[in-house]
């Protein structure tokens, strides 16, 4: 029989070990756990807390930025061909302030890590994938739901992850694999320890913060009932409806007010 696995990126911190910590405790799944961050010393606690748990995971200390992590990942897939019950894409980043602003590098690196990271690693595990009960989680945004001037390469990023999401789970239907696209507000996390590296949050988003683990269980519920995008609260659901109804100039001109306050 071939084992069973739970691959997590970004599960040092944030929603990927959030995740990994809710599935852990709330279900009975024999599955490994294969965490994947840079961070070894944060994998190596996090191991420690799903052994406790009885759970058992793979440390797989790498950055998605380097074409070695890929390779790594490829071969470990092709020597244990496991079956991929549930694949967690929470690696990202995201930088506030003027495109003028930013150093090319981290634009780039922006768009290498959230959008053809993201792309790549679900194209390797897709040949693993359970079928008939398979599950892709990828982390988009809030900001994918219209251009968000200020944040304007990670809103991008996240629109690409978006429409990514939505198209591959039309795809996978036929062999009963799930793709949800989990778009959240502000959370409560790591993230805007780098995002404000250039620009401060605005008043607004402080206000709409929300519950790193609130917002993990709405995510891993709405995906075991393949659902293709998961929000998390009214206000994110009505932002969603909003910027479907009203005219890109109206949203983008409301959201620049908003992002000089």
């Amino acid at each position: 029989m071939k084992k069973k696995v739970i691959i997590v990126t970004g599960a040092s911190s944030g929603m990927g070990r959030e995740l990994s910590r809710i599935i852990a405790k709330r279900y009975k799944v024999d599955a490994e756990f294969w965490l994947i961050a840079r961070r070894r010393e944060r994998l190596i606690e996090l191991s420690g807390e799903l052994s406790a748990l009885g759970k058992g995971s793979r440390i797989l200390d790498m950055d998605l930025l380097s074409e070695t992590a890929f390779e790594r990942l490829s071969l470990l897939l092709k020597e244990e061909e496991p079956k991929v019950m549930l694949l967690i894409n929470a690696s990202g980043f995201g930088k506030l302030g003027r495109f003028s602003d930013m150093d090319p590098s981290e634009t780039e690196d922006m768009i290498r890590l959230n959008c053809c990271a993201l792309s790549r690693v679900c194209r390797l595990c897709l040949p693993y994938m359970a079928r008939g009960y398979g599950h892709i989680i990828n982390f988009a945004s809030a900001a994918a739901f219209s251009p968000m001037p200020h944040f304007a390469v990670y809103g991008a990023t996240k629109a690409y992850v978006l429409s990514f999401s939505r198209a591959l789970n039309e795809e996978l239907k036929p062999v009963g694999v799930s793709v949800t696209a989990v778009c959240p507000g502000p959370v409560r996390t790591e993230f805007f320890d780098i995002a404000e590296e250039h620009e401060s949050v605005p008043l607004y988003k402080r206000f709409f913060m929300a519950d790193a683990r609130r917002v993990a269980k709405k995510a891993l519920k709405d995906s075991l009932c393949s659902k293709p995008v998961s929000t998390y609260g009214l206000s994110i659901g009505a932002l969603r409806v909003l910027t479907k109804v009203l005219p890109v100039s109206v949203v983008l001109y409301v959201m620049s007010k908003l992002s000089s306050r």
